[in-house]
């Protein structure tokens, strides 16, 4: 691969996370905290981006794969939700916020499938796919830190809405560096690619993959939407709890560069997903163990670790798994089932869970997360049992 391609396809990839880094893992401190939004107010607003995966994905997954170029399609969506983000930062209401974060999630949800699609048909290479997947995690770290200086220096961390000022301005970054991207052209697929994806669920061992895979996605809002104010909580002070959080993405970035081949190479689809789903468990048990709060820094790790071995894994196998001229579709198909479906209901579970140990105020933390501990467990066991790779 070329020096200049790489540049190109890094880039937007960094973007693409960057934009979602900037604000998804602190939004909900300003939901639950000046805005006094409840725990499930705070979860509906976390829903829009899983309510617009369920479909928004799958249709530009069906245009990119039959009709129009994927480059396009993704500088698009991306210009229009920087305009959107701009209009929900200056929002108080919750009903307002809804709408705005809706809309603009319908158009963020169409991109994120395409930049592994424009990835996957211009690189074949895994190791070189591995280095350029590397630059997503170290985006949403960069962001996370990033947000932290500004908040040091300008005193934003009240208020909470930088967080969708700076997602706004990377997004309109992200606009214009698509149409650097190399042309990524439709492959012509005949009759209805999207359904001919649907009909790989048929094969138990990918049916398997996509309800673990669902399930693992919806179990990540207990972090999403927990995290920043369960540190908080904990003696945490606000304005260090994103570059807290970004420590995830150092070791995704770290884990995507060196363990990602070598686990698949070496352990096999299954046992790397596993291994996978695993770290995610001992992050939630160490959040129910609560203490000390060294250790909740660190185990932000695990997220890191968990995000490669699973959902990047996951990617991977999926494409591997699927026909060449649907490749965009079953990626479609891959983020409508875990950043969709089972973000949305993740996101709803959550906020009901929050909601039912939240006594004048306070959340009993230790046991919001043993709900996702046992969960996922049970996850790890359906894998090894089930799941043959």
């Amino acid at each position: 691969m070329s020096t200049l391609l790489y540049i190109k396809l890094s880039a937007v990839m960094a973007l693409e996370y960057a934009v979602w880094g900037a604000w998804l893992p602190v939004l909900a401190a300003r939901l639950l905290g000046p805005l006094r939004f409840s725990g499930k107010q705070t979860g509906w607003i976390y829903a829009t981006l899983p309510l617009a995966c369920i479909i928004s994905p799958l249709i530009s997954g069906h245009i990119a794969d039959k009709w129009l170029n994927a480059e396009w399609i993704l500088a698009g969506a991306h210009l229009i939700g920087a305009v959107l983000l701009l209009i929900a930062a200056v929002q108080t209401r919750f009903a307002v916020l809804f709408a705005v974060m809706f809309l603009y999630s319908v158009f963020y949800a169409a991109t994120l499938p395409l930049v592994n699609a424009v990835l996957f048909a211009n690189v074949t290479d895994a190791a070189w796919q591995g280095k350029v997947f590397m630059w997503a995690p170290i985006a949403w770290a960069i962001a996370g830190y990033f947000l932290t200086g500004w908040r040091w220096t300008f005193k934003t961390a009240e208020k909470g809405r930088d967080c969708l000022f700076l997602a706004a301005a990377l997004s309109a970054i992200m606009a214009v560096s698509c149409l650097a991207l190399p042309s990524t052209p439709p492959a012509g697929a005949g009759g209805t690619p999207i359904l001919k994806a649907m009909t790989m669920l048929q094969d138990t061992n990918f049916l398997v993959f996509m309800i673990v895979s669902l399930v693992a996605g919806g179990l990540m809002q207990f972090y999403f939407l927990g995290s920043a104010r369960f540190m908080m909580d904990t003696g945490i002070t606000g304005k260090n709890v994103p570059a807290a959080m970004a420590i995830a993405q150092v070791v995704q970035a770290a884990a995507t560069y060196y363990l990602l081949n070598k686990f698949i190479g070496s352990f096999g689809f299954k046992w790397t997903l596993t291994i996978g789903a695993a770290a995610w468990f001992l992050l939630y048990l160490v959040y129910v163990i609560s203490k000390p709060r060294a250790l909740i820094v660190i185990s932000q790790s695990l997220h890191g670790l968990a995000y490669v071995l699973f959902i990047i894994a996951g990617q991977i196998f999926a494409n591997i798994a699927s026909p060449s001229e649907i490749r965009s579709s079953v990626q479609a198909l891959v983020f409508a089932a875990t950043t969709g479906v089972g973000l949305f209901l993740g996101t709803q579970f959550a906020g009901v869970v929050m909601d039912i140990f939240r006594k004048e105020g306070r959340f009993n933390w230790r046991a919001i997360f043993a709900v996702p501990a046992v969960i996922m467990f049970i996850s790890i066991i359906v894998l090894v049992v089930l799941f043959k790779g």
